[in-house]
């Protein structure tokens, strides 16, 4: 029997979070979304909120037994100007605290916060570390990032709601999401490592990360933050071999000098150019199973079984 069976998801719209609510309707529960504009699937229902405006249709939260907050501006879409810093991190933070303020002020007994994250809490650094949940947020921008993020979320665990973190890795998902950009160039011919090639990419199945959401809804002993990515450990160079071969394509091009991709993707080129080894121990210990602990079994399963 569920426990909770209502759950109001906010950025419902984007990629993990569509199929979010198709797995959440598999396993019986009523998923609904918050969104401004109109709803995109009439089988789910939406509320309107507008947080710019302070706006959130009160009967969503009445209706909620959990939120599964996902909303926030793609950190990586856009130049990192002075105007998109501040959206990116508005984004995150004005609409859990929309939420947080209207919960408080109704005294709605909502279960659960759970809540999107992200690995930048670590920082946009490459390292012989290896990153666990009890180490600080990096200083950096993407660190900085994640901390209000998270800092928003746990004002929640205050109204006596369980709150969970997941701080997401590349999410690797059959159609658009990161794996397509990466792909697209090897298709072409023309693909290869960037930078050193030596920088680790922390990653996960979006089936694995859709079931650790809804894992994290289902277990009251879960709460604070987990790290959302795979056991296995793999950089950069490893991990557009492997794409490669898969793809039945050779990687004959060098490496993408650092300095170009810097001219062509500024700042946030650090996105792409550093990355650490991030332990997934923490939600093993709790039971979670990984259906994709391997590269290559989830590129297997993306890639030729598109669905």
């Amino acid at each position: 029997m569920l426990v909770m069976k209502n759950i109001l998801i906010t950025g419902g719209t984007g990629l993990v979070g569509r199929r979010l609510c198709q797995k959440l309707k598999e396993k019986g529960y009523t998923p609904a979304l918050l969104s401004r504009s109109a709803p995109l699937n009439s089988e789910i229902k939406t509320y309107k909120w507008d947080p710019n405006k302070n706006e959130i249709d009160k009967r969503a939260l009445e209706w909620a037994d959990c939120v599964i907050h996902l909303a926030g501006a793609g950190i990586g879409d856009r130049w990192w100007t002075k105007r998109r810093k501040q959206l990116i991190v508005e984004s995150r933070i004005k609409t859990g605290d929309l939420i947080f303020e209207q919960i408080e002020k109704t005294k709605h007994p909502l279960k659960a916060f759970i809540s999107a994250s992200a690995i930048g809490y670590y920082g946009a650094v490459s390292s012989n570390k290896v990153f666990g949940e009890q180490d600080l947020a990096a200083t950096d921008f993407v660190g900085e990032v994640c901390r209000l993020w998270e800092h928003s979320a746990d004002r929640f665990e205050r109204l006596g709601t369980r709150t969970v973190k997941l701080r997401i890795g590349l999410v690797l998902s059959p159609r658009g999401g990161a794996l397509e950009k990466l792909a697209t160039p090897i298709k072409m011919g023309i693909g290869c490592a960037l930078g050193s090639g030596n920088q680790y990419m922390p990653w996960i199945h979006i089936d694995d990360l859709c079931d650790m959401f809804i894992k994290a809804t289902e277990d009251s002993g879960m709460r604070g933050a987990y790290n959302a990515v795979a056991p296995e450990h793999i950089n950069n160079k490893n991990f557009t071999t492997i794409l490669a071969k898969i793809l039945h394509k050779k990687i004959w091009l060098p490496p993408i000098p650092s300095f170009i991709l810097k001219l062509a993707f500024g700042e946030r080129a650090c996105l792409f150019l550093t990355g650490s080894r991030v332990s997934s121990e923490k939600i093993s210990r709790e039971g979670f199973q990984f259906k994709f602990s391997s590269l290559k079994t989830a590129l297997l399963n993306l890639l030729e079984n598109k669905t």
